[in-house]
């Protein structure tokens, strides 16, 4: 008997086959399904050697690349792209109102370029004036340049069509989408995320956590389409993933749906399906499509060596010709290649493209229609872009301090972070099972946890799984719903657990350099920061993870002094909109008073500003720029003692990559903070790594004048790390004077 799954009286026939169909699992390998009305099933097994053809020219025109991976989703990609499970308008790619596709196989860019070639050139010969929105396609030609400098890039990056996040590195992507598919799904928008995985990385640990967090979140909205084939890099992942395959998704409460991945006609049947969330239980869905890596890439097919290697010229031509593409096969001139393939493109081919296409465009709804729907779903909330919002002339008495008092600056954080929830929709917040200890609890609490009971919560539960909460809360941000609306986020954790969210933060960013109209914003709390985690010792004292962080272009690491700082931080680096990493203490602080020499608050967010002038009475002149509140005070204590035989300026440091910036933009503001003539005078004084104040420091007094920590520290009060550090007042006096003798 043939199936149509999408008739209900077939459904219910095959829903009683309780071996193809129980509970959160789906069958349908070996399956007799009737081919979908409308589908040309043997049109698009033409296409999938046309997209062949096109993902192994590529690759050899760059000598580079993925083949193999590329090879084995074709199947998949025709089924989603060209069958009418896609909504996707090719000549307005980026329309907000799209589903999104996240390639966490960010590898496969031989594929996803290939089709983009496919549609590209047929659009272009059917209006040679495509809308300037195609501006980052990709066509035929552009394949000759793959993986070069001005040519389509290696890896998968947002501005491309049919591509919604910049990935890369693997398990990513997962995160990313899981992240964009909440925020779509809380704001109730009907948009589905699709995403292409290779199976190897189930391995990495932060696709696991991911699969934890979109069960608990009841993100049903997300379809993974898994390439089953069965190899990594290194071998088969049975090596590493020695238990049955499919309890890594089943096991964890995922719908899954099991299809040989080469039968675009299951394939049709498993997206639509998952599309129309026909298991009913709130809970994201994985399309296991079994397949062979390099599928028809000659000696290389169904190995691991098809991963990312090209094959031998020869053997390359063998490979196109048995594709039926009759290729001059000239070495270096892939051009005729490419222009063997395209002519096999006839003109009922463009019609039947045409026609899918614009189908698939159909099924977006117009955005003023979304809106509604937001409206809808989030009744009596602001609906304002969280970056369109600016610290209010008069700031509300919950975000001003007490001067004098003494404040942790993570309940400043925690204060200003449920401001924001209370005046825009688009804020979410989440910590790594640490909410109520770094402060995120009371945004997360305003809306709540977002589950199948409160799917319009704006808390996310991640758990102890910080690379995935850095993924999934980086990723929502660089998306743009419906309306114009950008959601931003706040993720936290300890200050010395954040150097675990390296790799996640790092690609946030390049994301945003690589594709600035969806540039993102979020804030990653590095709460606990400095040696004030006492009692936990060294490995909870979190004093050198601003190495990393410093290092990496697209975000900067604020350290504010107190909760007055930390507010007005806050507000600046929202304006700014640059993604920052936030230090905020455990310990209550005191408050500064202002006044007299001392500016306002405000004055941090220059990233260093002018605590105490110099006395300018003809004594040595210092300069002691000090990073860290528990070193102000310290050096505060034992001030007279220094001023009876020096002159001394104290200059507060908030931020140097601020600083830096201020210096490069705005060099006269930098000259009255820090005159060039005065660096030959400063001592650097740090609670933490000596090279975060190396913008204060001439290079030959880097390490002679900086006073900082430079070991592991061991467990205690914060007095006595501060002793075990050696940075008490009267150490840190002699260590001022030792520095000013070199």
């Amino acid at each position: 008997m043939s199936f149509n799954l999408l008739n209900e009286k077939d459904w219910k026939k095959f829903s009683k086959d309780k071996k193809r169909f129980h509970e959160n699992f789906i069958q349908l390998m070996d399956l007799d399904l009737t081919v979908p009305e409308g589908m040309d099933l043997k049109r698009l097994e033409h296409f999938s050697n046309i997209l062949r053809g096109l993902i192994f020219a590529a690759v050899e025109a760059g000598q580079s690349g993925h083949p193999g991976g590329s090879s084995s989703k074709v199947e998949q990609l025709l089924a989603l792209v060209l069958s009418g499970n896609l909504a996707f308008d090719p000549l307005n790619p980026k329309n907000p109102g799209r589903d999104r596709l996240v390639w966490s196989a960010g590898h496969c860019t031989p594929g996803l370029f290939s089709m983009n070639a496919l549609i590209y050139e047929i659009l272009r010969r059917q209006n040679k004036d495509l809308p300037e929105e195609t501006a980052n396609a990709v066509f035929p030609e552009q394949l000759l340049r793959f993986r070069h400098a001005d040519g389509p890039q290696g890896h998968a990056e947002a501005k491309y069509p049919l591509a919604d996040f910049s990935t890369g590195p693997s398990g990513h992507g997962l995160s990313a989408a899981g992240g964009m598919a909440i925020a779509h799904k809380s704001c109730g928008l009907p948009t589905k995320v699709f995403v292409m995985m290779g199976d190897a990385e189930s391995e990495e640990g932060m696709s696991y956590e991911a699969r934890n967090v979109l069960i608990a979140t009841a993100t049903d909205n997300i379809i993974v389409s898994l390439d089953y084939n069965h190899f990594g890099i290194d071998g088969p992942i049975e090596e590493a993933l020695h238990s049955p395959y499919i309890g890594h998704w089943k096991g964890l409460g995922w719908n899954v749906i099991e299809v040989n991945g080469e039968n675009i006609v299951q394939l049709y049947y498993a997206y639509a399906l998952a599309r129309k969330n026909i298991f009913a239980n709130h809970r994201p869905t994985v399309v296991i499509a079994h397949t062979l890596k390099g599928k028809l890439y000659g000696t290389k097919e169904n190995t691991a060596a098809s991963h990312g290697a090209p094959v031998k010229h020869d053997e390359y031509i063998t490979i196109m010709k048995h594709l039926g593409f009759d290729i001059p096969g000239i070495e270096k001139d892939v051009q005729k290649d490419i222009d063997v393939i395209l002519k096999q493109i006839t003109a009922d081919d463009e019609k039947y493209v045409l026609e899918k296409m614009t189908a698939s465009a159909q099924m977006i709804e117009h955005e003023s229609e979304l809106v509604k729907k937001m409206v809808i779903a989030l009744p009596n909330r602001p609906l304002v872009n969280p970056i369109a919002l600016r610290r209010p002339e008069t700031l509300p008495p919950e975000l001003i301090f007490e001067e004098g008092s003494k404040v942790a600056t993570r309940k400043a954080a925690g204060a200003w972070f449920k401001w924001l929830e209370q005046h825009s929709a688009f804020f979410y917040a989440g910590a790594g099972d640490l909410g109520s200890s770094v402060l995120t609890n009371a945004a997360e609490n305003t809306y709540g946890l977002i589950n199948e009971a409160n799917p319009y919560g704006r808390g996310i539960r991640f758990g102890i799984a910080e690379p995935n909460m850095a993924m999934m809360s980086t990723g929502m941000t660089e998306d743009i719903l419906p309306g114009g609306f950008k959601p931003v986020s706040v993720f936290g954790t300890y200050a010395v657990f954040t150097t675990m969210m390296v790799n996640c933060v790092r690609l946030a960013v390049i994301g945003n350099h690589l594709n600035p109209p969806t540039k993102g914003f979020f804030v990653m709390l590095a709460a606990h920061d400095g040696p004030e985690t006492g009692e936990d010792g060294p490995t909870h004292q979190g004093m050198y993870w601003m190495s990393i962080y410093s290092a990496l272009p697209g975000i900067k690491v604020y350290k504010p002094m107190d909760a007055n700082e930390m507010v007005e931080m806050l507000f600046y680096a929202l304006e700014k909109g640059e993604p920052i990493a936030m230090s905020a203490m455990r310990p209550d602080t005191q408050v500064i008073k202002r006044g007299g020499d001392v500016p306002p608050a405000k004055a941090a967010t220059v990233g260093a500003y002018v605590y105490k002038p110099f006395k300018e009475n003809g004594k040595q002149k210092t300069v002691l720029a000090i990073c860290g509140a528990q070193m102000l005070f310290s050096t505060l204590e034992i001030l007279p003692n220094l001023e009876k035989d020096f002159d001394v300026k104290i200059i507060a440091v908030t931020s140097p990559q601020l600083f830096e910036e201020v210096r490069r933009d705005y060099p006269q503001t930098a000259q009255e903070i820090l005159p060039d003539h005065e660096r030959e005078l400063v001592v650097a004084l740090h609670n933490g790594w000596k090279g975060f104040l190396y913008p204060f420091m001439l290079p030959a007094d880097y390490t002679q004048r900086t006073i900082a920590i430079d070991t592991y520290l061991k467990s205690g009060n914060v007095k006595e790390v501060y002793e075990v550090a050696h940075l008490t007042p009267p150490e840190i006096e002699q260590k001022i004077l030792k520095a000013l003798k070199k």
